[in-house]
């Protein structure tokens, strides 16, 4: 069967209330399919008309009063919203794989009045309330997404004509008090998470979701050998000082099993001052390699800036205090040492396999944004290169 793509649009009203997490585990998990791309749009109105239109079709399995409740709340609810004027924040994800759009609408699930709760996406997290006059009360779809893959075409082209002007890392979505001072923070959910379909990456936001700041910016990367020794760089002078009792230590080990020979205290230190910085950039190189697939020792400068293959997902939050939240919910670089209820107590494993990296301070956040680049139109890229240049 050829490859499809297939869209899901997380609705404002789940990215309020922090479902995104669960959703993003059941499309990851119960697919099958692959995420390829990931985009934060702020619509505007003449995007969230174009869609509304093509939004009632005879090819929907959704009886007709469906389709016209989920038109109507698209323009009720992704539109700018009418006393501000500040437009509202969703998320598209992008899944690519057989029979993608199938697959996808199946997790998905239709909207009903009698859901079986838990089933798909929409019996968990959508409503549809409708009372004994047969009088709709209350309509949440969670989540949109095409029910053909004609549809999915169409509907693709048109939200990435828009992506560069409605779509990346989105501004003025938020609210404030004039006191707040909010400020953005960098994650990525590591590539040890992606090896093979798994909810990790969902659980991740769920508890980064604790947090009560907002996803503003979302990127499926794959970071380049040349992006990681950027990214990285600051911590290798570090690596080569810090391990020195580390090597030392396991050299004057082997020397006493493999020689039989007793080191004393001095010469320890002298194994460390000697092996110590080769010991850090090996454990530098071993960093590089593992967020991009390739380490710099291996890989010839002209395709240092080649995307890697690891995959990561990279997530800007927006909020007051919002780099020592993150780092909060996160815990220490060890997961040893963190606390029950972080992140990498639950989910790491080695102080490098630690499941997600976090800004350690807001100029570091700026930094580290400024090499992933999160606001890069990826979205765009895959659309054209399945479906070729936008007319």
């Amino acid at each position: 069967m050829p490859q499809q793509l297939a869209y899901v649009i997380i609705t404002p009203y789940s990215l309020h209330k922090s479902r995104t997490g669960g959703i993003l585990t059941r499309l990851i998990t119960r697919t099958g399919c692959e995420l390829v791309s990931a985009r934060m749009f702020a619509p505007s109105a003449e995007l969230v008309k174009k869609y509304a239109e093509e939004t009632i079709s005879a090819n929907d399995p959704q009886d007709r009063r469906i389709q016209e409740l989920i038109y109507d709340y698209i323009l009720r609810n992704l539109l700018p919203d009418p006393k501000t004027g500040r437009r509202r924040r969703i998320m598209m994800l992008l899944f690519q794989g057989e029979d993608a759009v199938r697959k996808t609408r199946s997790v998905v699930g239709n909207v009903s009045a009698d859901r079986r709760v838990g089933e798909t996406i929409r019996d968990t997290y959508g409503d549809l309330i409708i009372d004994e006059h047969d009088e709709l009360r209350y309509f949440e779809p969670a989540v949109l997404a095409s029910p053909t893959p004609d549809e999915a075409e169409m509907k693709l082209k048109l939200w990435a004509e828009y992506s560069d002007m409605d779509g990346g890392v989105v501004e003025n979505v938020i609210a404030y008090q004039p006191s707040e001072k909010p400020e953005r923070t960098l994650v990525l959910i590591k590539p040890e998470n992606f090896r093979f379909p798994t909810g990790r990456p969902g659980n991740m936001v769920d508890f980064f979701s604790r947090t009560g700041l907002f996803i503003v910016g979302v990127k499926v990367h794959r970071m380049s050998v040349a992006q990681a020794l950027q990214f990285y760089g600051p911590v290798r002078e570090t690596l080569r000082t810090k391990l020195k009792d580390v090597v030392a230590a396991r050299a004057a080990a082997a020397i006493e099993k493999e020689l039989g020979l007793k080191v004393g205290r001095e010469q320890q230190q002298e194994l460390g001052t000697i092996l110590g910085p080769s010991f850090g950039d090996h454990q530098f190189e071993n960093i590089v390699k593992f967020m991009s697939g390739r380490s710099p020792s291996e890989c010839p400068p002209d395709e240092q800036n080649k995307p890697g293959t690891e995959k990561c997902i990279a997530l800007v939050y927006e909020g007051v205090g919002a780099v020592g939240k993150i780092r909060d919910v996160l815990g220490p670089t060890d997961p040893s040492k963190a606390p029950p209820g972080s992140i990498r107590r639950e989910f790491g494993q080695t102080i490098m396999v630690n499941a997600a990296h976090a800004s350690d301070s807001a100029d570091n956040a700026r930094r580290e944004m400024g090499i992933i680049n999160v606001g890069e139109n990826d979205f765009r890229q895959v659309v054209e290169k399945f479906y070729g240049k936008l007319s």
